[in-house]
């Protein structure tokens, strides 16, 4: 069964927001915290290695209860159940969509066309072990019987954004082998990262599931032409391996049918690092760290799943995104990751949120009358704070910001942790808070400025009232990455189902890529 269809702006809770707005768009976050001494307790939701602080957002418990009524008058809780459960929800691709089922230990079947999708999924991280267990010992050696040294992973969109954001987000985990990726059809991008190779000691691994994609296929072709120039034909099975569903181009490639890695139509590239797609993390960091990322996500998975919605993060997050984007009208929200192994991390969130749910037509094929997805940007702290910060702590726009940190650095360097942490509460109290005329008044005279005092004061206020959640984890791993890509991943899901479009489809890109065929064969 496909999802309900619904639209939102029809239902009673729909309103409820639109009266409530009245008064909350006065909300100012200094009022709130004075009206309200147990605010700062009262907006926190804890979930296993996560603290999710919601108090500095614009809403207040009223606000909450209105949105948790708009989840229940589209049927979220129907909803999800079908999304784990292997219904076709992809409706316009006739599709499941089942990544959750990639990083399930459960023995409860998932049922795709009459089949249950578990076994398949079991072989193929059995296989995803025993390659990379034997590339990275050594015993997979290359045409001149030396050891593999680096991996190339070669892809686009969610074949390249998902592993190369775990791979550069784990660094710190990572073994002895060096991981490239090259993705962008620009020719300067694939002759930089040859440059840093030796074609004896480099194994490839081209991701694509129909193996035509364009720019994958051109990559993957330019890079066998220069590995031919040392090598043979013969060669070719001893450094490329793919994961795809054409077999036949695969093989006709050179690449030995044993060492193809599946894919499945019931997921989607974006949210596709999970499966095989994640051959180039498992080879990186080995397949034990592999299996705790999505171990690490199962367990956002059961959260979200089994969670009432007043207590479940995923949830919480995705009706705060409909409340700014619908309600107090902004138009974009901002990931802030202090933790500079995370500056992958907003990049391929904009691919999880914004190829998702960036669409104009709802669940009926009926033109959407309310905004719908959010632009989706961000960065790392604290680099962030000497450019674009400015805009949000003393620009005209509101734009909500998710603050990422975490509590143990991983080198343990706690005079420079302690500053950046220091840099991440400072920022998301200037946000809330800012600073009044009287406090920069104050400032200015205790700074002896007072012959400036006039002419500086309006610049030295802050308006505050600018609102972020804080995310704190215990400690950067690959369970709590995992946990986190998860819940992202459940937020996007959510969105599309309050605003009651598809979000697994994307057939926005195609356009563009139809008219660049055209293009070169004319």
């Amino acid at each position: 069964m496909a999802l309900k269809n619904i639209n939102p702006t029809k239902t009673e809770a729909w309103k409820n927001l639109e009266t409530h707005y009245e008064n909350a768009k006065h909300y100012n976050l200094r009022r709130l915290f004075q009206e309200d001494e147990e605010r700062g307790k009262g907006f926190v939701y804890k979930f296993d290695d996560f603290n999710i602080d919601l108090s500095k957002n614009l809403v207040s418990k009223e606000t909450l209860s209105n949105l948790l009524s708009l989840a229940n008058d589209v049927d979220l809780k129907d909803a999800i159940e079908k999304y784990f459960t292997g219904d076709i929800i992809n409706v316009t691709e006739g599709r499941a969509v089942l990544h959750t089922a990639l990083r399930s230990n459960s023995e409860e079947p998932v049922i795709v066309n009459g089949k249950d999708v578990k076994p398949q999924i079991r072989t193929a991280l059995r296989k995803i072990k025993a390659f990379s267990g034997k590339v990275i010992s050594g015993k997979w050696k290359g045409y001149t019987d030396k050891p593999i040294t680096d991996i190339v992973n070669i892809g686009i969109g969610g074949s390249d954004f998902g592993p190369r954001m775990v791979v550069e987000s784990l660094k710190y985990y990572q073994n002895k082998l060096n991981t490239h990726f090259v993705s962008n059809v620009d020719g300067d991008h694939v002759q930089e990262i040859l440059k840093k190779i030796n074609p004896e000691t480099t194994l490839f691994v081209i991701v694509s599931k129909t193996f035509t994609t364009q720019e994958t296929i051109t990559n993957a072709n330019t890079i066998r032409d220069w590995f031919l120039k040392s090598a043979t034909v013969f060669d070719v099975a001893k450094h490329f391996v793919a994961v795809s569903t054409n077999i036949d181009a695969v093989v006709n490639f050179g690449i030995d049918k044993k060492n193809i890695f599946p894919m499945w139509d019931w997921v989607g590239g974006r949210f596709s690092l999970w499966s095989a797609v994640g051959l180039s993390i498992s080879l990186s960091l080995g397949f034990d760290k592999f299996r705790e990322l999505l171990d690490g996500a199962e367990k956002m998975d059961i959260h979200f799943r089994t969670s009432d919605f007043d207590q479940n993060i995923p949830v919480l997050l995705s009706l705060l995104s409909v409340w700014y984007n619908n309600f107090l009208n902004c138009e974009s929200e901002a990931i802030f990751s202090y933790s500079h192994y995370l500056k992958d991390l907003p990049e391929y969130l904009q691919q999880a949120f914004m190829e998702s749910n960036g669409k104009g037509v709802d669940r009926n094929g009926e033109e959407v009358t309310y905004q719908t997805g959010t632009i989706v940007w961000g960065s790392v702290g604290t680099n962030m704070q000497h450019s674009f910060m400015q805009l949000l702590h003393q620009g005209t726009k509101i734009i909500p910001a998710d603050f990422i940190g975490f509590e143990e650095s991983l080198y343990g360097d706690n005079d420079h942790h302690n500053k950046l942490m220091a840099n991440f509460y400072g920022q998301i109290e200037a946000l809330a808070f800012g600073k009044t005329r009287e406090e920069a008044h104050l400032d200015l005279k205790v700074n002896g400025k007072l012959d400036d005092l006039a002419r500086l004061l309006p610049y030295k206020v802050f308006s505050g009232n600018k609102p972020s959640t804080a995310i704190t984890i215990k400690k950067l791993t690959p369970k709590t990455l995992g946990m986190l890509i998860s819940m992202y991943e459940h937020k996007v899901f959510v969105q599309g189902v309050l605003w009651n479009v598809y979000s697994f489809d994307q057939f926005g890109v195609e356009l563009g890529k139809e008219l660049a065929k055209k293009m070169l064969k004319s």
